[in-house]
């Protein structure tokens, strides 16, 4: 079967090599929540700080890795460099599940964000060289899709294998083998896409977009991209990190904020599997509608008189997001020439990591600002720069950003 990319065809095989790498760019640090609260317990000469770096280890080389590996790919054989990241990934794995003390489980969590760092820039990278045009959009749609369909599916079996023994969650990381099976199919059709590529840059002119600036990146463009996904990234963090504060300041059933943050991660998951779809309905107010549905849901999780109404607000933000993050990748795209798009992709991309890092910091600094530490602030707070965003969108909606 043959998988038609808008320069051409590529083979299914190929297609699901390029989905499996999308799937393992939401694992990193997932094996250790199910596990955090047994770790003072199996680890007791542990301290807090070796178990705090046991879960932000990842993040923190995932940030320069991500960058580097961007760098890397511009005169790097691309694929090798993929290669080199999924053994580093799987090796992680390995290495886990036979660690035995704290300083080895956080040496093994450094490899892991080395390796994790690597192949994240390059899981969207490969969509923007096989992919162009409206094909593009759909795939990065669908990598979004698989990324979060992932995260919901591996968080429910690390939490049953966690219950089995403490090490099985480990065997996650494991996934990358598979990656690097199917990478020879890449490998194969890479040449390929490659060679159409340069071609296709000398006949259509006009449909190739002008990259202004001597580095190969239309920066003004880059950088809005970057602030706009930082800061829808750090507005919808609030239903990971503050909900379930915020149900047990309500008395709610503390058991249902992990059924509720659940919900959110499969409706980000929705919009990808009919991204192509919802852009051509909405036009140049995609992005506009997406962040109208998460200050709604945001609104509805704030005053919501009872935990049920939380599910609706919940799957609304979802939805919004997981219609916006694609569209970034998709966008960043048109902001670099081809041998500079997966640094572009690196750049927009760490800002999630970076969101996600420093959001807590930020929600605590405005909370001490304001002389407040209601459960409500996040949720209050992210609605009024949800409501700033939109402003931002309505106003731009002619210029690249946002006419989509």
């Amino acid at each position: 079967m043959k998988i038609n990319t808008g320069q051409g065809t590529i083979p299914l095989i190929t297609l699901i090599g390029i989905w499996s790498v999308s799937a393992l760019t939401s694992l990193p640090g997932l094996a250790v929540s199910p596990i955090l609260g047994e770790l003072s317990t199996i680890f007791p000469h542990a301290t807090e700080l070796d178990i705090q770096m046991l879960t932000s280890l990842p993040s923190l080389l995932i940030i320069p890795f991500v960058l580097l590996a961007g760098k890397l790919a511009e005169k790097r054989d691309f694929i090798r460099l993929l290669r080199v990241g999924l053994w580093l990934f799987a090796a992680s794995g390995v290495l886990y599940l036979f660690s035995s003390r704290m300083w080895q489980l956080m040496a093994v969590s450094a490899l892991l964000g080395i390796g994790a760092g690597l192949i994240i820039p390059l899981s969207t990278g490969l969509i923007s060289r096989y992919f162009t045009g409206e094909y593009r959009v759909r795939q990065f749609g669908y990598s979004s899709a698989i990324t979060n369909m992932t995260l919901v599916v591996a968080t429910a079996v690390t939490g049953y294998l966690a219950e089995v023994h403490w090490r099985l969650p480990f065997a996650v990381y494991l996934l990358p083998l598979i990656s690097l099976v199917l990478s020879a199919y890449l490998k194969k059709d890479a040449a390929s896409v490659t060679i159409k590529q340069a071609a296709a840059i000398i006949p259509p002119i006009q449909s190739t977009p002008v990259i202004s600036g001597k580095y190969g990146i239309h920066i003004r463009h880059l950088v809005q991209l970057m602030l706009f996904y930082g800061l829808v990234t750090y507005v919808v963090l609030a239903v990971t990190f503050n909900l379930p504060f915020l149900m047990e300041a309500h008395h709610f059933s503390s058991g249902n904020s992990g059924l509720m943050i659940s919900l959110f991660f499969l409706a980000i998951m929705a919009p990808g599997f009919m991204l192509d779809s919802l852009v051509k309905l909405l036009g140049n107010k995609t992005k506009l509608y997406s962040l109208l549905a998460i200050a709604i849901g945001l609104l509805l999780i704030w005053i919501s008189p009872t935990e049920w109404l939380i599910v609706p607000g919940c799957i609304l933000v979802g939805l919004g997001y997981g219609i916006i993050q694609p569209l970034i990748y998709d966008k960043t795209v048109d902001t670099a020439i081809p041998q500079k798009t997966t640094l572009a992709l690196a750049f927009v991309m760490v800002m999630n990591y970076l969101a996600i890092l420093l959001s807590p910091f930020i929600t605590d600094f405005f909370q001490w600002i304001f002389h407040t530490g209601s459960q409500e602030f996040p949720f209050i707070f992210n609605l009024c720069i949800t409501i700033l965003i939109m402003y931002w969108a309505y106003a731009k909606k002619e210029e690249f950003l946002f006419s989509d």
